[in-house]
């Protein structure tokens, strides 16, 4: 997500002599990459089949150069607007079950990327390693870079590191970045027209995107690696969310016991992590900004409804998003329906 802010401070940064190099690469880079218009003031840049800002890319690149992966490592990665905050939240719980009791959980006083860190952000650091290379195993990591960005001491079957996944129909994910690019835009800024950004999303062009190649290349690894990777839908987290609770804990190699079971400790999770109750807590409606990426706690909370896009799609603009859709996954075993 870009923000003048980050280039600001990144100006500050004491560089390492790795990391110069990789901002020179960087630099050399970005002027011959095609450009698109972006979501709010930023332009996107294709890099290696997606639509990235300079700040993606950036991370990206840092990561593939300095990144050293462990492997208790835990990735929660999404597309943009596809349930990231619930799927942090979740994830943070059931590694740390045991370690905090719900009544007075981080959860309530915190909002979830503040608990699990931004890979493409937190790679930055200080201008080295030391800030990420600091955080104790096992790291909860956050990201929205497509899986095909990833370093292979990351991917392959060696590394033992994994990533959870989520997805959601495009028809949603298109009104919720929607709405969420037009509360970026600076005042005095027309807004982004929903027909505006319907294009530029059939198009593929929005951050990380083409959305469809994002949920293909997550899709695929987690058939030839369903031990490293999950795929999750956002549609099958609302309609069963104590099954898909137990899914990521089972694949994350930390089952629910029979006795927290027996203590409801799961529902207790669910609902802990149900967008209704993160949204109505004190941190997240207010003003609160993360150091990480400056965009108020409010901004991430809206409905987190199925099938919020019928207000809003016309039915021209659903059987075209569907029709990119079949399309796409044809063939893939893939399907939101």
């Amino acid at each position: 997500m870009e923000n003048s802010n980050f280039f600001a401070i990144e100006k500050e940064l004491k560089l390492d002599e790795g990391y110069q190099k990789t901002y020179k690469n960087v630099d050399e880079l970005l002027p011959i990459l095609p450009r698109s218009k972006g979501w709010w003031l930023d332009q996107l840049l294709q890099y290696q089949g997606f639509w990235l800002s300079t700040y993606g890319i950036r991370g990206s690149m840092l990561i593939n150069d300095h990144f050293n992966p462990r492997p208790t490592d835990i990735i929660v990665a999404t597309s943009p607007k596809c349930g990231t905050t619930w799927l942090r939240a979740l994830v943070f719980c059931i590694i740390n079950r045991n370690s905090f009791d719900f009544s007075d959980h981080p959860l309530r006083k915190a909002n979830p990327r503040d608990l699990v860190h931004f890979l493409e952000a937190n790679i930055r650091g200080d201008g080295s390693t030391a800030s990420i290379d600091g955080l104790p195993s096992p790291r909860l990591l956050s990201t929205h870079l497509p899986y095909s960005l990833f370093p292979e001491c990351m991917t392959d079957d060696t590394s033992a590191c994994r990533f959870v996944y989520i997805c959601r129909d495009p028809k949603d994910v298109l009104v919720s970045k929607w709405h969420f690019a037009n509360k970026l835009r600076p005042k005095g800024v027309p807004p982004l027209s929903l027909e505006e950004a319907f294009d530029l999303f059939c198009q593929g062009v929005s951050h990380y995107g083409p959305f469809w190649d994002h949920v293909l290349g997550y899709w695929k690894a987690s058939l030839e690696s369903p031990k490293k990777v999950l795929c999750l839908k956002y549609e099958d987290v609302k309609k069963e969310p104590l099954g898909c609770t137990r899914k990521v804990a089972n694949f994350l190699g930390v089952p629910f016991t029979p006795e927290e079971e027996n203590k409801e400790i799961v529902e207790e999770i669910v609902k802990l992590c149900s967008f209704e109750n993160m949204s109505n807590q004190d941190v997240n409606k207010s003003d609160t900004r993360s150091q990480e990426i400056p965009i108020p706690n409010s901004h991430f909370f809206r409905k987190g409804e199925v099938g919020d896009w019928v207000n809003h799609l016309s039915p021209q603009m659903s059987e075209i998003l569907d029709q990119i859709t079949e399309q796409k996954f044809q063939g893939t075993g893939f399907s939101f329906h």
